[in-house]
């Protein structure tokens, strides 16, 4: 037995969490295979809800997400590995067939129900739960992304495009987006008033050391000296804002200081302003429940004296955890009228539900209906599409893709010296990979001639072979071409509808990343082809822009990514790696196999 925990193998604690969540609340089953708990169907017709609504992340954040799910709160949760994303995959089986998700049609329209996704501001959890988003609207459900950025404790100097961390706040979030789902509302209904939770949510967080992850060595788990606090730390050990030795009335003082101070300008993200504000106090898994209560009425005291607030809710305990983290976090939600004509935010959380991870119990009317009913059917994979009507020349485009693919493989090695300068230097064999096996794909299975059938078998090969961020971020656009493409068919494919649907797809890739043009990725090679393609119809000219913008990311300092981490001048050496990439792809889909066949300059 390790000498930090009972059970030392990660994968097998997780596992085993995740059935006992079963054991504790009759209304929830397990898919393990792909860890997702979710509501067992019922057949009485005593659940009205129309929307499901669907949340997850790493585990080690207990009770937070997985104790969320049942009746009232969460339809399914999603659970990765300790402090890791999900997969795409993962997420896309529980949207299509973990949860009532009422399949629409592929105009858009509403249904009268559909699926909520609520993930916390990870790039990880962004990114994954974003690439099943997209896959399951091509697939023809109707589903909302909601992200929750709720962490004041890095600022927005540190935090940068990126943006607040999720952190506790994100619970209230899923409570009232559960109890409006619970009483009928629609989709839009019910993402609104989440979208508008999020937005009034404000968290910090402190604690007195790091965490240690089960399966790790232990030595150097704890770094922070004795008595000294870590103000803003994040729930996966991320630094904070400062390391400081206070005593529980500077700490509160310190913390709702960064929460409330409208003079901070680096923090200053909400106006707390309401008659009525609900206040979380929340245990990170390794404080007692009798220095919670301390702490709890220290917090309290500090905002009616200091701040004149007397919070109509107060909610102290285990809400979402950083393992067995020794800290606290303190949320305050600022309660605003929800514009649908009723419930308020404070009924949907006073609203009963029945997750043992909400301070609620259990009814006995559960206890007793022993509910065995499980969701055992298969997710399909949508690899057989049904023709469109988008019908282009399938012999040229199957030449265009070709030639860019081929480009790719080939431009591998200097992209591959680029990213060893400003990254890690798996982007040029990651690019190859995913072209690789595309050309592989092409050449046993031609295309069709079929744009939504084309791209859509494309996606798979994608995503099973592009792994990291820009693997998430090809799957993304990619999933969401299938969705813009079928809502323009049928009709003919020429380059002015491709732009169409490649401007709907840049729209909603934009929903799941921050990378604008500008900041040193390979967006700053698509927008300006997908932009001049839109103006011109004319391939060629689009490319040429593309390589222009690629070749003027040299010099470009980045906003994100880990080059940002690495530092360093390398980035006045190189052109981004992705842009540049991605670049070459384009010179080939407008019949260019070089920059000098072409005859243009290159870097």
């Amino acid at each position: 037995m390790s000498a930090k925990h009972f059970i030392n193998d990660p994968t097998h604690l997780v596992a085993t969490a995740l059935h006992a969540v079963t054991l504790t609340n009759p209304s929830v089953a397990l898919d393990a295979e792909n860890k997702i708990v979710y509501l067992r169907p019922v057949q009485d017709g005593s659940r009205k809800q129309k929307v499901s609504v669907i949340s997850g992340g790493g585990s080690g954040h207990e009770p937070s997400f997985t104790s969320m799910v049942g009746p009232g709160l969460l339809s399914a949760s999603v659970a990765g590995t300790i402090f890791a994303s999900p997969s795409a995959e993962q997420v896309r089986r529980a949207i299509m067939g973990r949860v009532d998700n009422n399949e629409v049609d592929n105009k858009g329209g509403d249904g009268g129900g559909g699926v909520l996704v609520t993930v916390m501001n990870y790039t990880g959890d962004v990114l994954n739960f974003g690439t099943a988003v997209e896959k399951a609207k091509a697939a023809g459900v109707n589903v909302e992304m909601v992200v929750v950025g709720d962490d004041v404790g890095v600022g927005r100097a540190k935090a940068g495009k990126v943006g607040r961390r999720g952190i506790a706040g994100t619970v209230l979030v899923h409570k009232i987006a559960g109890a409006l789902a619970a009483r009928g509302r629609s989709l839009r209904e019910v993402a609104q008033v989440a979208r508008l939770a999020a937005q009034n949510l404000v968290s910090v967080g402190a604690s007195l050391e790091h965490v240690h992850v089960p399966g790790r060595r232990a030595d150097g788990a704890q770094y922070l000296k004795a008595g000294e606090v870590e103000i803003g730390m994040g729930i996966h050990n991320e630094p904070g804002s400062s390391k400081e030795s206070l005593e529980l009335p500077e700490l509160v003082a310190k913390m709702l200081g960064q929460m409330l101070d409208p003079s901070d300008e680096d923090r200053a993200f909400l106006n707390v302003n309401s008659n009525e504000v609900v206040l979380m106090v929340n245990n990170l898994g390794g404080v007692s429940v009798l220095e919670m209560g301390g702490i709890t009425a220290e917090v309290v005291a500090q905002l009616e004296k200091k701040y004149n607030i007397r919070p109509v809710r107060i909610l102290s305990g285990t809400y979402m955890t950083a393992l067995n983290g020794l800290g606290f976090s303190i949320t305050l939600l600022n309660v605003v009228n929800t514009d649908i004509g009723g419930p308020s935010m404070i009924e949907l959380l006073d609203a009963p539900c029945e997750a043992t991870g909400w301070a609620a119990p259990i009814s006995k009317g559960s206890w007793e209906a022993k509910n065995t009913a499980t969701r055992e059917q298969e997710v399909a994979n949508h690899d057989d599409i049904s023709p469109s009507g988008l019908k282009g020349d399938a012999k040229s485009a199957q030449e265009a893709l070709t030639l860019g693919l081929q480009n790719v493989v080939d431009v591998e090695k200097e992209v591959t010296r680029f990213d060893t300068i400003v990254g890690d230097g798996d982007c040029g064999i990651g690019l190859k990979r995913g072209a690789e096996a595309i050309l592989k794909r092409l050449s046993e299975k031609p295309l069709t001639g079929d744009a939504v059938v084309d791209v859509a078998n494309i996606v798979p090969v994608v995503e099973r072979t592009m792994d990291g961020t820009s693997g998430a971020l090809y799957a993304i656009f990619l999933n969401s071409l299938v969705h813009s493409l079928k809502t323009l068919a049928p009709g003919e494919m020429t380059p002015k509808v491709w732009a169409a649907a490649l401007k709907q797809s840049v729209d909603a890739l934009s929903k799941y990343t921050p990378a604008r043009p500008g900041d040193r990725t390979l967006v700053d090679a698509l927008h300006p082809f997908v932009e001049v393609l839109g103006q011109t119809g004319d391939v060629k000219q689009a490319a040429k822009t593309a390589f222009e913008a690629a070749e003027g990311t040299k010099g470009m300092k980045a906003s994100l990514g880990r080059t940002v981490y690495i530092g360093g001048s390398g980035y006045e050496e190189v052109p981004d790696p992705g842009a540049w990439g991605l670049a070459y792809f384009f010179l080939g889909l407008a019949g260019v196999k070089s920059v000098e066949d072409a005859g243009w300059e290159k870097i």
